[in-house]
């Protein structure tokens, strides 16, 4: 098949990580694969991660850009037969929406959905899908108030594929200490990291701990640096982290804290579809952020209950091995290739 599609690529944003998973399992399937991504002095993310793959064309701005940016001749002219837009919030709508017949005259068109709620954008609904993508019913539940249900379609979030690593060489690679249990934290999410602060000070009595924090964003990097300061076993790290570093760090780590609280609206957590690949235990404050994921990632509601799930995974004990199966099992059923099939196979459900 012959796909072209238009959205975030090799960025840090969550709608670049569900493009770049089943975008490369496309290719990985022999389909021809024709990105159009943002310009690079106008991209959605905050950082660029990687280099620009031959299939890759950079022709529009975001639409928070002044002024808005598109240039129609790529779109116009590539060869495709199916055309996915992602993530349609950021891109210039009312521009794209200006050569959209002409895209629906040559290829099936699919919209996938990364909104937690219905837009309040008059622009967003101007385009005439053939299919509407979302993530899991709670989307789909509010979609049905502006689409036709034949319309919608359920695809889950992919995953980065399992692929463990070595404990002791990365900490070695990494200048990490070999006997101390650490707890990694990385990007913007980690400024919430330090509301948990307290709590996770309080397991030094039991164990030699390490927190540590990869970060480049400003707000984290001022929270993280003050304690610090104050206390020698938190270490704080200024970087940007590509999949292959962010993999080594997870790899040092016994575990992954993610604190982060519930949106208003619904919500998924790109980040978990990014390392639970790495087999690196992820605990989590409970929110609408992980709420699907089961018991692939261990959940804590209150300061009592991320205690004990610290304490399971530094134990290593059978509901920490519980963990790793389900963990392992989640990640397979959701790998990025077998979602990239069940999009061909609505592609041809669509033809």
């Amino acid at each position: 098949m012959k796909i072209g599609m238009m959205g975030a690529w090799n960025t840090d944003s969550g709608a670049s990580i569900h493009a770049e998973l089943i975008g490369r399992g496309w290719v990985e399937l022999g389909h021809k694969l024709t990105v159009f991504t943002f310009l690079k002095e106008s991209f959605h993310g905050t950082v660029i991660t990687g280099e620009d793959e031959d299939y890759l064309i950079r022709c529009f701005s975001t639409s928070r850009a002044t002024p808005q940016t598109l240039d129609p001749v790529p779109l116009l002219t590539s060869d495709y037969q199916f055309f996915v837009a992602q993530d349609i919030g950021m891109i210039p709508k009312d521009l794209l929406g200006k050569i959209f017949p002409h895209i629906k005259k040559k290829a099936k068109t699919i919209n996938v959905i990364h909104d937690g709620k219905l837009s309040p954008d008059p622009s967003f609904y101007q385009f005439d899908w053939d299919g509407i993508v979302c993530f899991d019913e709670r989307y789909a539940d509010f979609l049905k108030k502006a689409y036709p249900e034949d319309k919608i379609f359920m695809i889950p979030y992919p995953c980065c594929p399992w692929k463990p690593g070595n404990k002791e060489e990365s900490r070695k690679k990494l200048n990490l200490p070999k006997d101390e249990k650490i707890i990694f934290l990385f990007g913007m999410a980690s400024k919430l990291g330090a509301d948990a602060f307290p709590t996770l000070k309080s397991l030094t009595k039991e164990y030699p701990l390490k927190v540590l924090v990869v970060t480049t964003f400003p707000y984290s990097l001022e929270k993280w640096r003050k304690i610090a300061e104050e206390n020698p076993f938190v270490e704080l790290r200024e970087k940007v982290l590509d999949m292959g570093e962010l993999y080594s760090y997870l790899y040092a780590s016994d575990l992954f804290l993610y604190n982060k609280p519930s949106l208003p609206t619904v919500a998924v957590s790109s980040t978990a579809y990014q390392v639970l690949g790495s087999g690196c235990p992820m605990v989590a404050l409970y929110s609408n952020f992980v709420e699907e994921f089961g018991k692939a990632i261990m959940t804590y509601k209150d300061e009592k209950g991320m205690i004990a799930n610290i304490k399971s995974v530094f134990e290593e004990d059978e509901r920490y091995k519980e963990l790793l199966r389900k963990q392992k099992k989640y990640v397979d059923e959701n790998s990025g290739i077998r979602i990239a099939k069940k999009f061909i196979e609505l592609f041809e459900k669509l033809s």
